[in-house]
């Protein structure tokens, strides 16, 4: 089989059809030069170009396999390329896992600046709880995880996203809902309330039981869902009022109307980054360097 080596004096010398030009252009002498198309033409067991003291031609031969050296060359540069852009973090694949609710704020962010930065760089969204994530990333199955609250344990590794407050939603119309002054825990005392679910939205279910206990007020749960989006569509049809991210706020329902409400902290609601410490995908040290 014949070498790169071979290719690249081949097409020197087919392009200057000079000896001692292609030699020049190469950065080498004249006979190893000539020994390298020999070694092509043996190869082939084709004459590529007519030589004389005088001039050196190209075969009908030599025309043909140009351009397909040509090509050739093409593909191992590219390939070289791409291999260089996949070791620096370039280029390649990173599968991201993410939360309902992230989707409405950082995973935006996110990928804005993937796309701005690796270009080149394949990204694989999965839709996950914050449980199935921490799985997906200790099996390898995930790159990177958006998680509530920040992971934890030996093999993992995070780094905090955003920060921010909760708002109420409630049924337009609701009497709430047209309060001049901010709201305030105390309020949702004893009110038709669609809480987090104890297991699929274990950290929102915890976050919320914590502020009431607080502020010593009792909700009524009606219903206890995962998502905020169902949530939304729950208060959306008068079933009761919410409690859930600013950011949620962005998803727009003709029947909530979102109000704000006085917490002791005023921006409880965490999002982290998580990710395997011995994950050797180059791309995703890439794009944790560029957020």
């Amino acid at each position: 089989m014949f070498t790169l080596t071979q290719l690249i004096s081949f097409v020197a010398v087919a392009e200057e059809l000079h000896f001692t030009r292609a030699a020049e252009r190469l950065q080498m002498t004249q006979p190893p030069l000539s020994r390298q198309i020999q070694l092509l033409e043996n190869e082939l067991r084709v004459q590529l170009l007519d030589r004389t003291n005088r001039s050196v031609r190209l075969t009908p031969a030599g025309r043909a396999f140009l351009n397909e050296a040509r090509r050739i060359l093409r593909q191992a540069e590219h390939a070289t390329l791409a291999v260089r852009q996949v070791s620096v973090g370039e280029a390649g694949a990173i599968a991201i896992g993410f939360t309902a609710a992230s989707a409405y704020s950082t995973l935006g962010k996110l990928l804005g600046i993937a796309r701005e930065t690796m270009p080149r760089t394949e990204i694989v969204l999965r839709e996950m709880v914050t449980r199935d994530q921490l799985e997906a990333l200790t099996e390898g199955a995930l790159d990177l995880g958006m998680v509530r609250p920040a992971a934890t344990g030996p093999d993992l590794e995070t780094r905090p996203a955003i920060r921010e407050g909760l708002l109420a939603a409630l049924p337009t119309g609701h009497p709430l809902a047209t309060r001049e002054e901010e709201l305030r825990v105390e309020d949702f005392d004893g009110q038709e309330f669609l809480m987090y679910s104890p297991v699929e939205a274990r950290y929102f279910h915890e976050l919320l039981i914590s502020v009431f206990r607080a502020a010593q007020v009792s909700p009524a749960f009606i219903q206890y869902l995962s998502q905020v989006h169902s949530i939304l569509a729950m208060v959306n049809a008068g079933w009761g009022i919410a409690l859930v991210p600013e950011t949620a706020a962005q998803m727009r329902f003709a029947g909530i109307t979102f109000r704000p409400v006085a917490l002791p902290a005023p921006q409880p609601v965490e999002l982290n980054l998580a990710w395997r410490k011995n994950n050797d995908n180059p791309a995703l040290h890439a794009l944790l360097r560029h957020l």
